[in-house]
């Protein structure tokens, strides 16, 4: 089955590559350094790494703390990440700037694996929560390269997915020496599709260990004060297509009886934020782009934040997040930042990605799901009009989240562990 999907992969890389130019069109970042999706470099890297591979932006949010108390308990150890796409790649350069090593994860081709091997000799290869790449998981142990899935979680439409290709993805689970998953769930359905039961273990999830640096939470203030100063903000954080309309029409309603509100939208993917403003233009109502630097005055409906890696920043200005990618069957993104930012959360229906946080902050009281527009407007209005409710949802979330920290720590203790 292996030498089939290898087969399958080098006949499809060349229209793989078309894509990425396609996309490229749209965000030009896509096609810069795209030699190091085939493992070709052009500057020297540190060599026998620890190598953590983050898909994109929430991974690579999540990762951070780990990186750094990696770097804080063994600071001799060199550290590569890898990242999928360009946002992810942008936010371990502002964050972790010099201090780590970085490029795109290469394509799962064995002659391309061995290269990008060959050039960083890992000392272990740590994935976060579900990518499988059988010649990346082959190569490892054929190179001797422990190997752990970290933060693990798998959907019960993803592992239903894997047991159809049981024959390619059970050899690759057999050479992982540890799947650390963020629930019991997690961990039962990981053996399901075929990791060893003694190597699969529930940590927690790294997510809840989020550490806010008080200078985003001053500057947050300072912002609030000169750019939204009387102004009621609802931030509509990681819309995906077919998300703004909704929450345009729902501002429209919800402007006669909030006169100061200000809806602050974060399209999730950069790609999108000119059609985004078009989109907002076309209904007519004022827009305001964060990267303009223009000041956004008492007349301006809509503020759309066309910038990367301020959305933390972004929630600390907000008077109610609504967090997307859940009005629409994209899975839901990670509601603990705005709830960390100490902003009441509300999110849709769809919530499949983060399943059980989500059923946990519902049952506590420390978020909302809205399945209707109806409810939404309800909720809204609700948060508006009533600051002791709104005030007990933010000290529920963060209570919460306070008693799920520590995965962090344990999955350092087991990497290191591993290493020794």
């Amino acid at each position: 089955m292996l030498k089939i999907y290898t087969v399958l992969f080098y006949l499809l890389t060349p229209f793989i590559l078309l894509r990425l130019y396609w996309r490229g069109i749209k965000a030009p970042e896509y096609r810069k350094r795209w030699l190091e999706r085939l493992a070709i470099y052009q500057k020297q890297y540190p060599t026998n790494v620890i190598w953590i591979h983050a898909v994109s932006v929430g991974e690579a949010e999540a990762i951070f703390p780990l990186v750094k108390q990696l770097q804080l308990i063994s600071p001799s150890n060199n550290i590569l990440i890898t990242t999928t796409t360009p946002t992810g790649s942008a936010r371990v350069q502002a964050v972790l700037n010099n201090t780590v090593a970085h490029v795109y994860l290469p394509y799962d081709l064995p002659v391309v694996v061995k290269q990008f091997l060959s050039v960083f000799k890992p000392k272990i290869a740590i994935i976060m929560e579900k990518e499988i790449w059988p010649n990346i998981y082959a190569q490892c142990a054929d190179n001797h390269i422990p190997l752990m899935i970290i933060n693990a979680r798998l959907s019960a439409n993803s592992a239903k997915g894997y047991k159809k290709i049981a024959a390619l993805v059970k050899p690759a689970l057999s050479k992982v020496c540890w799947v650390l998953t963020q629930t019991k769930e997690d961990r039962r359905r990981f053996i399901d599709i075929g990791a060893r039961e003694e190597k699969v273990s529930v940590s927690g999830n790294i997510k809840f260990d989020l550490a806010i640096d008080n200078n985003i939470v001053q500057q947050a203030k300072e912002i609030k004060k000169e750019c939204f100063i009387n102004r009621f903000v609802w931030i509509i954080a990681s819309t995906h297509k077919g998300e703004e309309s909704i929450f345009l029409e729902l501002y429209l309603q919800l402007k006669k009886q909030i006169p100061e509100l200000l809806l602050l939208i974060v399209p999730r993917h950069p790609e999108r934020f000119n059609a985004v403003k078009s989109l907002v233009e076309e209904a007519n109502f004022n827009v305001c782009m964060r990267s303009t630097g223009q000041l956004c005055t008492d007349a301006i409906d809509v503020y759309i934040a066309d910038t990367i890696g301020e959305l933390k920043l972004l929630y600390g200005v907000a008077d109610i997040c609504f967090v997307a990618g859940s009005m629409v069957p994209v899975g839901g993104h990670n509601v603990l930042e705005p709830a960390v930012m100490e902003v009441p959360v509300l999110f849709g229906s769809y919530m499949m990605n983060f399943k059980e946080i989500a059923r946990n902050v519902i049952d506590l009281g420390a978020a909302i799901q809205c399945e209707t527009n109806a409810q939404i407007l309800d909720t809204v209005l609700r948060l508006y009009n009533d600051s002791d409710f709104s005030a007990e949802m933010v000290e529920k979330a963060t209570l919460f989240i306070k008693q799920n920290k520590g995965a962090t720590e344990k999955t350092v203790g087991i990497i290191m562990q591993t290493l020794n």
